[in-house]
């Protein structure tokens, strides 16, 4: 080959995600483009040359669902971190932020992101708010909007249609929603635990053909032999799971998927690298859980120009170091650049970001001074002892039951300290109100946790022992415009930890390491404090996420997911 080529990367092996081979080859790139992959010192003449001795040569990954507000940080310093654990292309659903501040904050995140050099393509939010009529948002978004929004560069999909119920039963906003989608060429993602049968028929009838969430064994065969793209994030890599799939006659086409993963997750065990190493251990052959990183998220996403190594392809590539099981990034290329060695960024040498670190979005925290008088639970009953419906949460997922417990009231004032914990929502854009529900499941010391991160609508969340503790930790959070506190004591007089997000409440403007180490201080404090989890951060933050199974709790009153009904909190026999 006569032409110069602007890097050459040899003495590694190429995997192939179409035969699953391992080959010796010298990868050539020019631009943005794989120009060749030949054997072994073959002429060619290139400016640079990487040694990949003892190295793996694959695909860029792709993750075809996921979050950045997940992880509290600005795209750019999302992308930072990702790139560098070989993550080249994400799909992104700002359902966080979209929920708070509307199209304008959609469109700064779009603009953000098209300055980093990770691909960052994007869905429309579909349900903002994620429950319309049982939640209050600081933003909502019609079929019109979405339409709209539908033609922006970057946008390529209908972020993920929560509101199954609402799809399944015909309602109106949803089937517009879709429509729109459809009529755009849109991919349309899915969000529909354990939906089975003829509702799972009348979901898939709309357009919707993937799903991202934690469902039965018997459920994740049904959806993948109906051809829904089965997009699995850690919660659902279980052996069970991996057994299923494996015993099938084929394996159905299958991604691997972040969903939300928290700034200190990702700078210590990784991202898709991370879940990786999940499936492997789940018992996934390592060539099919490449392919789920890469091909096939690729051509879910109509990214017909990677996905594997190949002349005329991109050239998103990571160099894995030792066996391909342990999916191990050494250097990372996003096309043709070196963006990653060793798991950290490699200093970008384009010029300086015009969009803004910190976007001109205001946190909106319209809410009254934060004390023990406003954790009164004040309620219309006779005293006596009443019982009341509570949310059980688990350590495993965030599915919540309702129970049920007893509690004295007298005075008008339920009299809960010293016999459960409480929650407490109350709307943040400006509306009156707080609603209260007794939470389960739980061996909690003394104290609380406050969150604007709390999905979908963000309003201030409140969790705790006692009302002197819940007060502190909402008024921290106030405090710092938004974001996460855990205090500690009865009293709260101790901030254990807190993690502020001035960015309309749900992310932070400081560097992704800054942002790492205050979550993770969040996440040990509430270990300490007892709320024991997979992923902590979800735990919490979706108890308020009313299209969740399956009791959930909002600004205007606590909801029957399945029946998208709201439910009373005292129960009467």
């Amino acid at each position: 080959m006569s032409e110069q080529h602007d890097l050459r990367i040899s003495g590694g092996r190429v995997v192939s995600t179409f035969t699953g081979e391992e080959f010796a080859a010298d990868v050539l790139v020019r631009g943005d483009r794989i120009t060749g992959v030949l054997p072994p010192g073959t002429p060619a003449t290139a400016v640079e040359e990487i040694d990949a001795t003892g190295m793996l040569i694959v695909p860029g990954f792709v993750d075809a669902h996921m979050h950045i507000e997940s992880a509290f940080l600005t795209p750019q310093e999302f992308a930072a971190v990702t790139l560098a654990r070989g993550t080249t292309t994400v799909l992104a659903d700002p359902h966080e932020i979209v929920n708070v501040a509307g199209r304008d904050a959609m469109r700064w995140m779009i603009d953000a992101g098209r300055e980093t050099a990770q691909t960052q393509l994007w869905g429309v939010p579909s349900c903002v708010p994620a429950l319309e009529g049982l939640e209050h948002a600081g933003a909502a978004l019609s079929a019109d909007d979405i339409a709209d929004m539908l033609e922006w560069p970057g946008v390529i999909a209908l972020g993920e249609v929560m509101d199954y119920r609402a799809v399944v039963a015909g309602d109106r906003r949803m089937h517009e929603i879709t429509a729109a989608a459809r009529a755009h060429d849109a991919i349309l993602d899915g969000h529909c635990p354990n939906l089975t049968g003829a509702e799972l028929s009348a979901y898939l009838a709309t357009g919707v053909d993937s799903d991202h969430t934690k469902n039965r064994t018997e459920v994740v065969l049904e959806k993948a032999r109906l051809g829904m793209t089965m997009m699995l994030q850690e919660k659902c890599l279980s052996p069970d799971v991996a057994m299923a799939l494996l015993s099938l006659p084929q394996l159905p086409p299958l991604c691997l998927v972040t969903d939300d993963l928290a700034a200190d997750h990702i700078v210590e065990r990784g991202h898709l690298d991370h879940i990786a190493r999940v499936a492997v251990a789940a018992g996934f052959p390592p060539h099919a859980v490449l392919k789920a990183l890469t091909w096939t998220p690729a051509q879910r996403l109509r990214l017909y120009d990677r996905g594997v190594v190949s002349p005329g392809k991109r050239a998103d590539l990571v160099l894995l170091r030792g066996e391909l099981d342990a999916f191990d990034p050494a250097v990372v290329l996003a096309g043709g650049r070196v963006v990653g060695r060793d798991g950290a960024p490699v200093q970008a040498t384009a010029p300086a970001p015009q969009t803004p670190a910190v976007p001109p979005l205001d946190s909106r925290l319209e809410v009254e001074p934060q004390d023990a008088d406003g954790f009164r639970w004040r309620v219309d009953l006779p005293d006596g002892t009443h019982r009341f419906r509570a949310m059980s949460v688990n350590p495993r997922d965030t599915y919540t039951e309702a129970t049920e417990i007893d509690l004295p009231v007298s005075g008008g004032e339920v009299h809960w300290e010293g016999r459960t914990t409480l929650v407490r929502v109350r709307n943040r854009y400006g509306r009156p109100g707080a609603v209260f529900a007794p939470l389960s499941g739980r061996d909690l010391g003394d104290g609380a946790v406050a969150s604007t991160y709390a999905h979908d609508s963000h309003n201030l969340l409140t969790i705790g022992t006692s009302r002197a503790a819940m007060a502190a930790a909402a008024a921290t959070v106030v405090a710092d415009g938004g974001g996460v506190a855990v205090v500690r004591g009865a009293a709260g007089d101790t901030v254990a930890a807190r993690m502020p997000l001035p960015v309309g409440g749900v992310l932070s403007a400081r560097p992704a390491h800054d942002v790492a180490d205050q979550a993770a201080a969040v996440r040990t404090a509430l270990e300490t404090w007892g709320w024991n989890h997979l992923n902590p951060f979800m735990s919490v933050s979706t108890l308020t996420l009313a299209v969740s199974p399956a009791l959930k709790i909002t600004d205007r009153s606590l909801v029957d997911v399945a029946r998208r009904e709201p439910v009373a909190a005292t129960i009467t026999h």
